[in-house]
């Protein structure tokens, strides 16, 4: 089965839930047309208080819908926009790319992955205790941040619900993701 893209969404006002859209518009070197991301600096609030200068590497929110599988079974109702992100994808591991895999979304657009998103308190404000279930372990007692990946735009482009999602390019060397 190939990895799709089975949503997208954006807003043009800093909140925790963006709006489900039927399609998007990825703007290279900027982020997703319309978003209050978007931009070359850095625009999440906290990253704007502390130096507005630095580049902008949460362009667009990637998250995999695999990820909505899991809360569920721990009895969390999470739907695609919920938790923020613009493109939520089915059939990628996200959180196993390397920094700076290059994917295609859709027929035009590309994104670069820049990083992990660091989950905040907001969303034990959306939802109690949601905070500890998008964290988990891993085999050596690590900490694994869930709340899906970060990235830039480096071709733009329309994308939408149903487009596939592809590897375009992966670094021959694996770069574990960190937090941006």
């Amino acid at each position: 089965m190939a990895a799709k893209v089975i949503a997208v969404a954006k807003d043009s006002t800093h909140r925790f839930s963006k709006h489900p859209v039927p399609a998007i518009t990825l703007l290279a070197g900027l982020g997703v047309e319309g978003d209050a991301h978007a931009g070359v600096t850095v625009k999440h609030r906290s990253r704007v208080a502390k130096d507005p200068t630095v580049p902008n590497l949460r362009q667009v929110h990637l998250m995999q819908a695999e990820l909505f599988d899991e809360l569920a079974d721990a009895g969390f109702a999470v739907a695609p926009a919920a938790m923020g992100e613009n493109v939520t994808t089915r059939g990628i591991d996200l959180l196993a790319l390397s920094t700076g895999t290059r994917l295609r979304l859709g027929g035009a657009a590309i994104v670069e992955v820049t990083g992990l998103r660091n989950p905040c308190r907001q969303i034990d404000a959306f939802q109690p205790g949601l905070m500890q279930a998008v964290l988990g372990r891993d085999a050596q007692g690590g900490l694994v941040r869930k709340a899906g990946v970060m990235a830039v735009v480096l071709q733009g482009g329309p994308v939408a619900a149903g487009d596939v999602v592809s590897v375009e390019w992966q670094p021959s060397r694996f770069h574990p993701l960190a937090p941006v």
